[in-house]
């Protein structure tokens, strides 16, 4: 939130014609007992999205925004993970507080018109999800990137944005060049 105003400022030149916003993996973990750590209260996180929404959707009449929900995450891993770190050792990161912040984000986009990408739903489509889709049991793999590409494209295909911003829509500007798909 401090620095949305710095990176997408209203008064630029040229806007950007798609903006895709991805939070809610660090901000899911349980609150750390130090009161440090990435961990942001799901009523807050609702409204920092509600925020950064309000504000790409006023850059311009063209900037078209996704939003990504917050992916699940392979508990069993990342317990191991964590159990061997003295640093996140506290650190909670379950599906539970995942799911209930990716539901967040779903439900507000709808609300808002704005378009989502509901990986949590997603990434489970896959019935060996939780080992092929991540690196860690948090970061995701070439497999889960993918999936994540694939929905992307997806919902690009399937708007009804003026210009199309899917890339089969967009002008070839060197095409005896480019790859034939």
């Amino acid at each position: 939130m401090q620095v949305l105003d710095q990176i997408f400022p209203k008064d630029a030149a040229t806007q950007p014609s798609l903006v895709i916003v991805y939070f809610g993996g660090n901000d899911s973990l349980g609150p750390h007992s130090s009161g440090l750590g990435p961990h942001v209260p799901l009523p807050e996180y609702i409204e920092n999205m509600r925020k950064i929404a309000l504000h790409l959707k006023s850059l311009s009449n063209t900037t078209r925004v996704i939003f990504l929900s917050c992916p699940p995450v392979n508990e069993a891993e990342v317990q191991e993970n964590t159990r061997n770190s003295k640093i996140f050792s506290e650190l909670v990161r379950t599906n539970e507080l995942c799911q209930s912040y990716s539901e967040a984000c779903v439900e507000l986009c709808q609300e808002m018109g704005v378009k989502v990408v509901d990986l949590w739903t997603a990434i489970q489509q896959r019935d060996d999800w939780s080992t092929a889709c991540f690196t860690d049991g948090v970061h995701l793999s070439a497999e889960g990137s993918k999936v994540v590409v694939e929905q992307i494209l997806k919902v690009l295909n399937e708007a009804e944005w003026e210009p199309c911003l899917h890339w089969k829509s967009m002008p070839t500007e060197f095409g005896e060049d480019s790859p034939h798909y």
